[in-house]
């Protein structure tokens, strides 16, 4: 089993202060015998008459000497993950999960901007010290 990131517990705790169920932790794929696991899955009603809203967040803490590296592996991850769930769970929406600090610093600047266009990158910008979600990004 893959070790969790520092901030997996506080994602799932704003996610769940946020109206979210988690409703896997983690979220398994198997595929043409490939094992995975997204940190968490979690759903939200939207309304009685509508279907539930279902969301898959891989977290990433971005704790690492290069921000630019890290980007690198969490892209790559991002990437694999959503190839998967467009096959396995069509229904649900993969969001990388990053501290607020690590959004302002990296993704609100050009480089990071371009990058959530080009790549169609959804973002859960959370705040780790009051353990709440600050914005989406879809």
């Amino acid at each position: 089993m893959a070790a969790k990131d520092l901030y997996h517990t506080t994602v799932k705790t704003a996610l769940q202060k946020d109206g979210w169920t988690i409703t896997h932790d983690p979220l398994y794929l198997k595929h043409e015998g490939l094992k995975m696991a997204i940190d968490l899955g979690a759903e939200q009603v939207i309304a009685a008459s509508k279907d539930a809203e279902q969301i898959a967040v891989e977290i990433k803490s971005f704790a690492t000497t290069s921000v630019l590296y890290a980007y690198h592996e969490s892209l790559g991850q991002f990437r694999t993950y959503r190839r998967i769930l467009k096959k396995k769970e069509p229904e649900r929406t993969l969001f990388l999960a990053v501290p607020v600090e690590v959004y302002d610093e990296f993704f609100k600047q050009p480089f990071g901007i371009e990058a959530i266009e080009e790549e169609d990158l959804k973002l859960l910008v959370f705040n780790p010290i009051t353990q709440e979600i600050i914005t989406w990004i879809k």
